[in-house]
């Protein structure tokens, strides 16, 4: 059973860092594409990162500037840093795997300004 748990949001003043964590399990998380979305209230949910396999990273519009998506095979995790946080970048923040289309329950990250 394919199975997505992301940790590490919270509350962070404007300008902040936090490191989201997405813990996989149920398949051969080395050989498919994870990615990382988000949610604010009240829009629709979007792409924010993702990384292929090959470690390949892909990012939206200019988040590439203050977010980073990087994969540890041997822990089985993808995680997303972001930095310079806006209160515009709070979200619920989700993990997916990109071939199932299997999404994790999602972790609240909240920026105040």
């Amino acid at each position: 059973q394919v199975q997505l748990v992301e940790s590490g949001g919270g509350l962070v003043q404007a300008g902040g860092s936090l490191r989201l964590s997405c813990a996989a399990s149920g398949f051969i998380f080395s050989h498919f594409e994870m990615a990382w979305y988000r949610q604010a209230p009240g829009k629709q949910r979007e792409l924010v990162a993702a990384i292929t396999a090959a470690n390949i990273a892909n990012y939206a519009g200019s988040l590439k500037d203050r977010f980073s998506i990087s994969r540890d095979n041997n822990k089985n995790t993808v995680y997303l840093q972001m930095n310079s946080l806006k209160p515009e970048d709070t979200a619920v923040y989700y993990c997916k795997e990109m071939s199932r289309g299997t999404w994790g329950r999602g972790t609240q990250v909240t920026v105040s300004s």
